[in-house]
């Protein structure tokens, strides 16, 4: 073999600087090739940028880089560079889906290869195996590599090993052996100048931790990932799928499926790796299924299926095989074939090491128990139920779904009973990790079913205490207090100052598109930070229900308050009185009924507010009697049984938009509306401020509304006014913090489609949800007399999102807010009456029943006062 030369050793620079600064490295190799060099060293250079290639995506054109080097390698008569150049083509072909030609060239590299060069060797052909699922086999060669590296003092190449052999443990499961090969593996990195490499080590910290159930810190490594990655103009296809993975576990389903979408997108723009495709799809199948898309999930997932067994990656296309059979029994088709389908998938996911096994027993037991077929689902449910004991919460959680399910087909009720308590308190450990509402609230939907087992079983039981407790055992548990706050972080403070500023451009400049695109950008990573909150120490989950507490606080008024909690059960409400030291069971109407009522009421709420008719008594008599058909659907033959006294409603997430006090049997009372059982009775014991002050707010442009404030203002001493420049986020939150009583008389804007910047418009722009969420406790009473301030929005599995959900859980009592658009001149009317009932000592929802019914002749005034609610604990 011939010597090195001088340039031969030049050019071997290259390679590192390919994956560390790879713009740089792609010109150099132009320089080199430009001075037309000996094969050896025009090799390296074609290396250098066959690496490069693939690591922008483009696997077509690196595979034609390094078929040319592979050319060269062989010209210059040097074995060690031949295998090293087999080795990175071998890489890159299977990357593009061509697996077999790419083992075939790692191994003929293997077998080219000794000594410390073989280590580097059997760390891409352990990649490699890794690409296409075959961890075991992986980490055979990672273990070889690590060894050989370490022995010959290569601390670059030994950390390479260490992390591909940590993702090899991950994917097995392993995950305190892959948590121990990282931390070596960044301690060598730290003595190099590999910028991609070390953002990769970022990355798979972020991996690691989703794993470990910790999400928040996962999605902070990525974010931190992928900065890294940017500054290196590099494509991140790879970090969007694990991104997707780790909102999947979050309950973001929503943003789940726009990660995955937009990962598509990118391979598809720079034509780039085929198996990440693959896996996109996949994950995007995973997504659509969580919302309930079966049909897209079972189209994506398919596609998934086909391009992994062209690509021959089984482990792959036994995932993907699941996610098919999965959407096919989630769209009620279950079948015999279905369920043999799904056993021969969990026996070959059990084979490759999956720790998904499990997912297909439970999915053929489930199967196999809708055909009837208790027996047959037996071992199938026993296989899942084995990880009940061991693992990450989710995936033990899954684990006592599965001993649930056993149980209810056996008919033993104690223990499937005892089964959905231990998955569910399970959850309530994952869910306490989690700093953000909006995660807390979503993250519940892993716990639906569990939820809807055990309320059918109390149920079929009988006990009206009994369903009392399930329903609320995941009813509203986000809006317990927080642990956490993200009131200290600088940067979240200078985004919302920001969003507030240009809020006011875009409607200043009428919608200009950079002005949006700058506002989403802004948006987008204001919730960012947000999810990125952990947890930490603060009160236990909220835990049952005591029934006798309960009755017993209800008790104390007189008359006695009644307490109607409406749980829903495989489409059907029940309704249960609680109250005189019992709870009742009555049965309401089907929930979809209910819910088409009730946009019937409020579309009429609506048209009266605006005057969209002739008559307005005509108007206000048809509103009437859609407000009969909406009392039969939602508390059917109950209303005998309401009592005489105040009353409180804890309705479905579905339903919190009913406007109660429209309702018949409703309307001459003192009604408010809570989250949850659990929630009155904690609002209930919320203790007025000491020395709490009074304030009124007047936001911009509300031309006849807030018409009131200055006629109320003097029913309060000492009240603070805001308004005319004065009403800013800052002086708002600070008179709001720890008030007594607060008016904020603003425009409202919902946002349905991100609760989190559903805001009050104030003098320099939105106060959204998580600004409130910044306040160290929110005013005792809240009048908000804004249009649709009241909104909330449906989530996880029985969850609220919205601007009265936030406030609940920081010490707010009590809120009055419009549940639709209103009447300014006649809301004014309505709050001036409401202040004076309440400056009388009237409580809250007290005082919205007398302002509604002094003002109950006119059709306007009664469409008004029926569009507010109490909620809380009036």
């Amino acid at each position: 073999m011939a010597d090195d030369t001088a340039e031969d050793t030049a050019a071997l620079y290259l390679l590192p600087l390919a994956l560390s600064r790879p713009r740089e490295a792609l010109a150099a190799a132009e320089a080199v090739l430009a001075a037309g060099p000996a094969p050896y060293a025009a090799s390296v250079a074609r290396q250098a940028r066959g690496i490069v290639l693939r690591e922008f995506g483009d696997t077509s054109a690196a595979v034609r880089e390094l078929r040319a080097a592979l050319r060269l390698a062989r010209r210059s008569g040097r074995p060690g560079r031949e295998a090293d150049v087999l080795a990175t083509l071998g890489v890159a072909l299977t990357q593009a889906g061509r697996t077999a030609p790419g083992l075939a060239a790692l191994d003929a590299a293997v077998a080219l290869s000794g000594g410390p060069d073989a280590g580097r060797i059997l760390l891409r052909r352990g990649g490699a195996l890794s690409i296409v699922g075959r961890h075991r086999a992986a980490l055979d060669d990672l273990t070889a590599a690590a060894g050989l590296l370490r022995r010959a003092g290569d601390d670059l190449w030994a950390a390479r090993a260490l992390t591909a052999r940590a993702m090899a443990n991950l994917a097995l499961g392993a995950a305190e052996a892959s948590d121990a090969d990282l931390r070596e593996a960044e301690e060598l990195f730290a003595r190099t100048d590999q910028r991609l490499e070390r953002a990769m080590a970022v990355h798979n910290r972020g991996l690691l931790a989703a794993r470990l159930g910790d999400l928040p810190l996962a999605l902070t490594r990525y974010d931190e990932a992928r900065e890294r990655f940017r500054a290196l103009a590099l494509p991140t296809p790879e970090l969007r799928l694990d991104r997707c993975r780790t909102l999947l576990a979050a309950g973001l389903y929503q943003d789940a499926l726009a990660e995955a979408e937009r990962g598509i997108g990118e391979l598809d723009r720079i034509r780039g790796q085929r198996t990440r495709r693959a896996e996109l799809y996949l994950a995007a199948a995973r997504a659509a299924l969580a919302l309930g898309d079966h049909e897209a999930a079972r189209e994506r997932a398919g596609a998934a299926a086909r391009m992994s067994a062209a690509q021959r990656r089984e482990w792959w296309h036994a995932h993907a095989r699941l996610v098919v059979l999965a959407s096919e029994l989630a769209a009620g088709r279950a079948t015999a074939r279905l369920v043999r389908q799904a056993a021969r998938v969990a026996a070959r996911l059990a084979d490759l090491g999956s720790p998904d096994a499990v997912q297909g027993h439970l999915l053929a037991g489930r199967a196999a128990l809708a055909l009837g077929r208790p027996g047959e689902a037996a071992p199938h449910l026993e296989r899942a139920a084995r990880v009940r004991r061991r693992g990450p919460a989710l995936v033990r959680t899954g684990g006592w779904l599965a001993e649930a399910l056993r149980a209810e087909a056996a008919g033993d009720r104690r223990r499937l009973l005892r089964a959905c308590r231990r998955g569910l308190d399970l959850l309530d450990e994952h869910r306490i990790t989690l700093g953000a509402t909006e995660m807390r609230a979503q993250a519940t939907a892993h716990g639906a079913e569990l939820a809807r087992l055990a309320q059918r079983a109390a149920l079929r039981g009988g006990r009206g205490r009994d369903l009392l407790a399930w329903s609320e055992r995941w009813r509203a548990t986000a809006l317990t207090p927080p642990a956490v706050r993200p009131a200290a972080d600088r940067a979240l403070t200078r985004d919302l100052a920001a969003l507030r500023e240009i809020a006011g451009l875009v409607e200043r400049s009428d919608g200009a598109p950079a002005l949006e695109r700058r506002r989403a950008e802004l948006e987008q990573r204001i919730r960012g930070r947000v999810l990125r909150t952990s947890g930490g120490p603060g009160p236990a989950p909220p835990g049952r229900l005591d029934a006798g507490e309960l009755l017993a606080r209800l008790g104390e008024t007189s008359p006695a308050t009644t307490l109607v909690e409406i749980a829903e059960v495989d489409g059907e409400l029940h309704v249960l009185v609680c109250g005189e030291g019992r709870v009742v069971r009555r049965r309401g109407g089907a929930l979809a009924e209910a819910v088409t009522e009730v946009e019937y009421a409020r579309s009429g709420l609506r048209r009266m507010a605006f005057a969209c008719s002739a008559d307005p008594k005509a108007a206000a008599d048809g509103v009437r009697r859609t407000a009969l058909r909406l009392q039969r659907a939602v508390l059917g033959d109950a209303v005998p049984h309401l009592g005489d006294g105040s009353l409180v409603v804890v309705p479905p997430s579905r339903l919190h938009g009913v406007p109660w006090a429209l309702l018949p049997a409703l309307a001459d009372r003192a009604v408010c509306a809570a989250p949850s059982a659990g929630a009155w009775l904690r609002a209930r014991a919320t203790a007025p401020p000491s020395g709490g002050g009074v304030v009124f707010v007047r936001g911009p442009g509300m031309r006849g509304g807030g018409a009131e404030v200055p006629l109320v203002t003097p029913l309060y001493d000492g009240a603070l006014i805001l308004r005319d420049g004065t009403a800013t986020a800052d002086r708002v939150l600070s008179a709001l913090d720890g008030g007594r009583l607060a008016h904020v008389a603003a425009h409202g804007d919902f946002r349905a489609d991100n609760p989190l910047f559903s805001s009050l418009i104030l003098d320099d722009g939105p106060l959204t949800v998580c600004d409130l969420e910044r306040l160290r406790r929110a005013p005792y009473h809240l009048v908000l007399p804004s249009c649709d301030s009241g909104q909330l929005v449906p989530a996880g599995a029985d969850e609220l999102l919205g601007l009265a959900a936030a406030l609940l859980p920081l010490g707010t009592a009590g809120i009055v807010a419009g549940l639709v658009p209103v009447n300014d001149e006649a809301t004014a009317r309505l709050m001036v009456v409401l202040h004076r009932a309440l400056a009388a000592g009237e409580p809250l929802a007290g005082a919205l029943r007398t302002a509604r019914l002094t003002l109950a002749d006119d059709p306007l005034d009664w469409a008004t006062g029926a569009s507010f609610a109490a909620i809380g604990a009036g």
